[in-house]
């Protein structure tokens, strides 16, 4: 009954670090280059706003 407690213990570890792998190496660039895009897109829609008023 031990053998199944490693077992699943290395198969629950071995899922967390390939997630993790999968986030720091897709979800976190893609998360960064969208901010980055937002930050150098101009915000004419504030501005259109503020020249109506």
């Amino acid at each position: 009954m031990s053998i199944f407690g490693i077992v699943l213990f290395l198969l629950i570890g071995g899922m967390a670090f390939w997630m993790l792998v999968f986030l720091m190496g897709f979800i976190l660039p893609y998360w960064i280059t969208l901010g980055v895009f937002e930050q150098m897109r101009p915000k004419r829609i504030f501005e259109e706003e503020e020249k109506e008023h």
